[in-house]
Order: structure tokens, then C-alpha cells, then sequence
């Protein structure tokens, strides 16, 4: 069935919805997880007299990436003990975009997400993530919609 199943998480409990789904379908497969987190480098443009050295923007990315690692080892270690072999994974750059290249240069046979399931003025005001790995993609994609998690209230 599905041998590499790719799950991004950033963090929020509202993007932990999937794991139900991911176990069932991990264990139905005996398939590889692969847990993914993006990481988006802080840019802060210098105004005035407020200004970060490249060596502070440097060590803030390194905090965040240090705390991706983290968040993700603690999920890797809750899957590992239904047998589920989990593998963290962190990129930089910006999520869709890294999401949609990562994709095509590994051998991932599905991809499970989050998604808010916005529409109208509000998708076009945020933009998703999800829509836009889903257009881009040629894998199946199982989206789970998080309107109807337990996380979000």
C-alpha cells in the first residue's frame, strides 16, 4: 500500500489532528512515516534604529529549528510506541513551496495534512498552504478538514 507517508506539523494542536488518521493508515501499511516541519527564516528588514545582527537572526533560526527538532522527536516517540516507524524531518524555507520539493525528490507515497477548509474572503485572505501543496503535487493527498477536531475548541 503506501510505503512513505509524509506528515507536515507545525507545532499547533490543531495540526495534530491527522495522527488518528496517520496511525490507522500507518499501521494498515506497515508504511514508513516520514513527520515534517518547515521552518521559515526570520527576515527582518532594518529600519530606523531597530536592527538584529546576522548573528542574532542566525541564532533565532537556530532556536526555532532546535525547538522543530524537539516538537517533532516528542510525536516520533508517542507513534514509536504503537510500533510506527517514524522518521523527523526539518526543512527551511517557506512551507508550501518546501512541502512541494521535498515531494518531488523523495519517493513519498502520500501526503497528510491539516486544513482549515476556509472558502471565500477568508481563504483568499490567508492563502493555503494545504491548496496550494494539493494543486502542485502528483501523490494522493489525504486532507483532514480540522473544523471537526477536538484540538480546536
Amino acid at each position: 500500500m503506501y510505503k512513505k507517508i509524509l506528515v507536515p506539523l507545525d507545532g499547533s494542536l490543531l495540526a495534530e489532528c491527522v495522527i488518528p488518521h496517520l496511525e490507522a493508515l500507518a499501521k494498515a501499511s506497515d508504511g514508513e512515516i516520514e513527520l515534517i516541519s518547515v521552518i521559515e527564516p526570520v527576515e527582518i528588514p532594518t529600519r530606523g534604529k531597530i536592527a538584529l545582527s546576522e548573528d542574532d537572526l542566525k541564532q533565532i533560526n537556530r532556536e526555532a529549528k532546535k525547538e522543530a527538532h524537539n516538537y517533532l522527536d516528542q510525536i516520533a516517540v508517542r507513534l514509536s510506541k504503537s510500533n510506527i516507524r517514524v522518521h523527523p524531518i526539518i526543512l527551511s524555507g517557506k512551507p508550501a513551496e518546501s512541502l512541494i520539493d521535498y515531494i518531488a525528490d523523495n519517493d513519498v507515497d502520500l501526503l497528510i495534512m491539516a486544513t482549515h477548509g476556509r472558502s471565500g474572503i477568508s481563504k483568499l485572505f490567508w492563502g493555503s498552504i494545504a491548496e496550494k501543496v494539493l494543486r502542485a503535487v502528483s501523490i494522493p493527498v489525504l486532507l483532514v478538514k480540522i473544523a471537526n477536531c477536538d484540538a480546536e475548541a
